[in-house]
C-alpha cells in the first residue's frame, strides 16, 4: 500500500517533517485534529482531556486488556482555526522526551487540503528513539483512517 503520509527525517537534524494531502476541505481536516469524537475514531485512543485554546492542554490514552499501553499529553501553545496548532507532545514511558509540534493546515481546493507537521526534538538522539518505533506506518494508517472516516460521514450525509 502506498505511503501517502510522507516523513522527512534528514540525517544530523533533530526534527521530522510530515506532510499529507487529504481529499477533505480544510475545515474537516482541522476538526479531525481538534474534536475529541473524531480524534478517538481515527487515532484509536481515548481523549481524557482536550482544551483547544491558547495555553490549553490535552491528554490521550489507549487501554488494552485493562492496562494503559499508550499515554500522551501536552500543552497547546497557540491555535488558529483552520490554520495552525503549536503544541508540545510527550508520551509517557518513552525516551524521546518532550517535542514541539507545529501543525500547519493549508487549503488546496474547496475539497482538498494539506497538513504539514514539523516536530522538533531535544536532540538528534531523542528523534532517533522516535524513529525506532513503527512510527511511519502507524501514522500513515491513522491518516488513512482519518480520510476514510470523513468519506463515510460524507456518504451518510449525502444518502449514498
Amino acid at each position: 500500500m502506498e505511503q501517502k503520509t510522507k516523513i522527512i527525517a534528514e540525517k544530523g537534524k533533530q526534527e521530522i517533517t510530515i506532510t499529507r494531502e487529504f481529499d477533505l476541505p480544510i475545515e474537516l481536516l482541522f476538526k479531525a485534529y481538534t474534536e475529541a469524537e473524531f480524534l478517538e475514531q481515527w487515532m484509536g485512543l481515548k481523549v481524557i482531556k482536550l482544551v483547544n485554546k491558547n495555553h490549553g492542554s490535552f491528554e490521550f490514552e489507549t487501554i488494552r486488556e485493562g492496562r494503559v499501553v499508550f499515554k500522551a499529553n501536552g500543552t497547546i501553545h497557540q491555535i488558529k482555526k483552520n490554520q495552525n496548532i503549536t503544541r508540545t507532545f510527550e508520551m509517557d514511558n518513552l525516551l524521546d522526551g518532550i517535542r514541539i509540534e507545529f501543525l500547519d493546515f493549508e487549503s488546496i481546493t474547496d475539497k482538498s487540503s494539506k497538513l504539514t507537521m514539523q516536530m522538533i526534538y531535544k536532540s538528534e538522539k531523542h528523534r532517533a528513539e522516535q524513529l525506532k518505533l513503527p512510527f511511519a506506518n502507524g501514522l500513515n494508517m491513522a491518516h488513512n483512517r482519518l480520510q476514510e472516516l470523513f468519506n463515510n460521514l460524507n456518504h451518510q450525509q449525502n444518502g449514498k
